[in-house]
């Protein structure tokens, strides 16, 4: 395992996010990591920052097709045409949500009735893909027009920002992040 994965599972994953900004960042890496493994991702992740606006929403909802265009140039994203065009469709998604419930951190929490849900897997095996939570999350995006948020891509994103806690038990991160939720 990469310093930046070792780091990423023992500073971030799993804890609870709230934060907006936040939640878009994990919503298009989770999605431009279909298919991929998430080292990639997150060997790309300063790419994404720098070349999606800091995961700022608003900015990234005006992007236009010559923009699309210089983004699958840069070799510092996943270069693919539907999941660039996902990001884009996905912002104004977002704040079309963030208008409804305030803020897309309402929106999602929702899913999980605004508290983390704590797994007690034991081994790697027990950890599933999806959950009725994260089928009933997909199903949500994708009726309001989001793309790329399939229930294993959902559950993942719930993984990442601590709506889900599935650090093993055995795992010293279980615990501080149980704390944090």
């Amino acid at each position: 395992m990469s310093a930046d994965y070792i780091a990423y599972h023992d500073q971030e994953w799993g804890v609870p996010v709230h934060d907006d900004r936040r939640l878009f960042e994990f919503l298009v890496l989770e999605g431009a990591q279909a298919g991929l493994s998430w080292s990639t991702i997150l060997r790309k992740r300063e790419g994404y920052r720098a070349s999606f606006a800091d995961f700022d929403p608003v900015k990234v909802a005006r992007f236009d097709s010559r923009k699309v265009e210089k983004l699958l140039q840069f070799p510092g994203i996943v270069r693919n045409r539907l999941k660039v065009a996902a990001a884009i469709t996905n912002a104004r998604c977002f704040l079309e949500v963030q208008e409804e419930f305030g803020s897309f951190a309402q929106y999602s929490w929702r899913f999980v009735g605004g508290q983390p849900i704590v797994n007690r897997w034991r081994d790697m095996s027990q950890v599933p893909a999806t959950s009725p939570e994260s089928d009933a999350f997909s199903k949500d995006l994708q009726r309001r027009g989001f793309k790329f948020v399939g229930s294993t891509i959902m559950y993942a994103h719930m993984q990442a920002t601590g709506m889900v806690n599935d650090h093993l038990v055995t795992c010293f991160r279980y615990a501080e992040v149980r704390r944090r939720g």
